[in-house]
């Protein structure tokens, strides 16, 4: 039995798309129903997030989107047309240097910068085994899968973001005049963001509707387990994962084997 979802965008996404987009949203309903039902943004939305946990989320996220970045300068190199490739490089420099001034702001708090401190090795994050896994994976589908393939990969980390940040504006209302992660929600619901949000929607949707029926149902898996990643990388992040002692071991063994 489903249950009903708890937020308006998992059934009715308010960012404007085309049937073939709206088709990928449809399809991943499930991984959508679990975003909306996360401690974090429920948290966040009330101002309750702890510190230590946004801050966790932050330095994960700056590691992620050097990986996203690589992702999506290799499709910047992969495009169909010059309008595509003029995209994604714009979406390289200057939509993921907007989300890096405002996690730099954020950190410039005595509070947040503390913090930071304490979870850093020489002020560089430690991927999480989960961002870790998902920037691998978006790499991966960038480098060596169909490019229609790979454009539905990176598509969520657009357009749920996107969404979620519109969701949140309006459950904060007139709190977020002092809210404490105002920043960060205006970010993700800012106009600019959502055209570009849109443009790279409709990269897909053209993409969509010229394939056959194989690509275009690895396209909405593609596009499925990107949003079950977004979903992941929160709820990691709500738990502050980190690699266990066990774990840093098998991965040196593994880079040692590797190298031999």
């Amino acid at each position: 039995m489903t249950t009903a979802p708890s937020a308006p965008y998992v059934t009715t996404p308010t960012l404007r798309a085309t049937e073939a987009g709206l088709t990928a949203w449809r399809h991943s309903r499930q991984a959508l129903e679990e975003i909306a039902a996360l401690p974090f943004l429920h948290q966040l939305a009330e101002g309750t997030l702890p510190a230590e946990v946004f801050v966790h989320y932050l330095l994960q996220d700056s590691a992620y989107l050097s990986g996203y970045g690589r992702a999506m300068t290799l499709l910047a190199a992969r495009a169909q047309t010059a309008g595509q490739m003029r995209f994604w490089a714009r979406a390289t420099s200057d939509t993921i240097a907007e989300e890096q001034t405002m996690q730099a702001e954020l950190m410039s708090s005595e509070e947040f910068s503390a913090l930071a401190k304490t979870m850093t090795v020489d002020g560089a994050p430690d991927p999480s085994p989960t961002t870790l896994g998902y920037t691998s994976w978006l790499i991966s589908e960038a480098a060596v899968d169909d490019y229609e393939v790979a454009v539905a990969a990176v598509l969520p980390c657009f357009w749920v973001y996107a969404e979620v940040g519109r969701h949140l504006v309006t459950t904060i209302g007139k709190a977020m005049v002092e809210h404490p992660y105002r920043r960060w929600v205006e970010v993700y619901s800012d106009p600019q963001f959502d055209a570009a949000v849109e443009e790279a929607i409709s990269i897909f949707d053209e993409l969509y509707s010229t394939a056959d029926e194989n690509l275009r149902a690895r396209m909405l898996r593609a596009f499925e387990r990107g949003c079950a990643y977004e979903g992941r990388f929160w709820a990691a992040s709500h738990a502050r994962e980190e690699w266990t002692m066990h774990d840093r071991g098998a991965h040196a063994r593994g880079g040692e084997e590797q190298h031999r």
